[in-house]
């Protein structure tokens, strides 16, 4: 599993600045009302020598008693509970309040490694005014200004020296102990039921009443020599129907559980076609780009003579993504149960799989040569050198002239070639384009 780094703090201390800050990009809502930020929400840094989680949390008030504070609290103890590191942030321009000093207090009770940031530190010039105070708690103290990038680099180099390398991580996440498998979807497609029938046991509860499973559930299977661990989660309802805090930590989980699994397993009811929560949570997996197969649960209820109709539905469905394998199943009957663990097995191996850069400059460059993308403005996009960045999902980076040229059709079709010419049938794939002199 990656490790987790959880940002707390009291309300509008620039948490959620931070975050966007070391994901590059605006995950989250930022604003000067206090609060904005209400349920912990996840993002992934992806650096050359690490890759870690991130949690965003809402702004904490340990005095206060009022239902949507202890709310905020509980979804922040939670990403306490589950943070390898926590980064408790600071306000540098409003100093030490009784409030951060009581949070420290909460925070040694999970006797977690702690890094202080200071934020709103706008330059070196403040650091001597604004971090006295502040080293009285004890932790090692990072001074930044989120909204204007100072500090931000040296935050992220001192986050790395705390936290293990991809090379260790390498060693870790080999599912040397179990090929850990996630099951993900609605609540009463079947995700308990899948697992039961593949163990040969009840060891889940399942029920026709949506939402039985409550909490992300490990299940160990060892099979003809080789290891599983199955990881049941809370069905993922529409965020309208979510209707208690309990449910809506559930939620958030059954995300979590996805990302740190070696391969996904998203099932849906093939009775009910792909209902708009489904399409939801297909945009997620598309996006994050784990190892995910799409099972389609329940074909026991769809009439044989409907059975091929069903299946183009679905191969038409996922025609934006679809190198995703398709496995049809039913608890009831054992379809597709004989296939599902070698199929994840077989996606879990074609995601460690690494090409060359020697062997990936030569084919691509001849592909492009080939067939050119087109000039936009008068300039034509010109590719300098290609390498494979990281495996799971494999990242290929290219280096260009300008990246900002490059129209979204000729990326389908370099996806297109690289899986054709190296073999990535299933896996998902994400290329990266970079502006560099050549």
């Amino acid at each position: 599993m990656l490790p987790t780094v959880a940002i707390i703090g009291r309300t509008n201390v620039g948490k959620s600045t931070i975050f966007n800050k070391l994901l590059k990009e605006n995950r989250v809502v930022t604003h000067d009302t206090p609060g904005v930020t209400r349920d912990r929400v996840y993002g992934r840094v992806n650096l050359p020598t690490h890759t870690f989680d991130i949690v965003d949390t809402g702004g904490l008030d340990i005095t206060s008693s009022g239902s949507e504070e202890t709310e905020i609290f509980e979804q922040a103890r939670e990403a306490i509970e589950e943070a390898s590191l926590l980064l408790m942030v600071t306000d540098g321009k409003v100093g030490l309040t009784p409030l951060d000093q009581e949070l420290a207090g909460f925070v040694r009770k999970s006797n977690k490694p702690v890094r202080l940031v200071v934020n709103k530190v706008d330059g070196p010039e403040l650091e001597d005014r604004y971090l006295a105070d502040f080293y009285s708690l004890g932790w090692e103290v990072s001074p930044v200004s989120a909204a204007h990038g100072y500090g931000v680099r040296d935050l992220i180099e001192d986050l790395c020296k705390d936290l293990p390398s991809k090379k260790e991580l390498d060693l870790e996440a080999s599912p040397r102990d179990g090929l850990k498998i996630a099951m993900l979807g609605r609540p009463n497609v079947g995700k308990s039921s899948i697992i039961n029938s593949l163990i040969g046991d009840k060891r889940l509860i399942t029920s026709e009443n949506s939402g039985t499973t409550r909490d992300s559930v490990d299940v160990e299977l060892e099979k003809d020599g080789a290891k599983y661990v199955f990881v049941d989660t809370p069905g993922v309802r529409r965020r309208t129907r979510i209707s208690n805090s309990l449910e809506r930590f559930s939620v958030l989980r059954s995300l979590k559980s996805s990302s740190r699994a070696h391969v996904t397993i998203h099932v849906v009811d093939a009775a009910e076609a792909l209902t708009s929560q489904d399409k939801k949570l297909l945009d997620y997996l598309n996006k994050e780009k784990p190892p995910f197969i799409l099972a389609v649960n329940k074909v026991d209820l769809v009439a044989r003579k409907d059975r091929p109709k069903m299946k183009k539905f679905f191969e038409m469905e996922m025609k934006i993504s679809s190198h995703v394998p398709i496995i049809y199943t039913s608890a009831v009957t054992k379809a597709g149960f004989g296939g599902l663990l070698p199929l994840a097995e077989k996606l879990w191996d074609e995601c460690q799989k690494r090409v060359g850069t020697g062997e990936l400059n030569r084919v691509l460059t001849e592909i492009i040569q080939a067939h050119q993308p087109q000039v936009i403005k008068g300039q034509r996009p010109k590719f300098y050198y290609f390498t494979q960045a990281d495996t799971t999902p494999p990242t290929f980076v290219f280096f260009m002239n300008n990246h900002l040229l490059l129209k979204a059709e000729y990326v389908r079709f370099l996806e297109k070639q690289i899986r054709k010419m190296f073999g990535f049938k299933m896996a998902p794939i994400r290329l990266i384009f970079r502006t560099s002199q050549g």
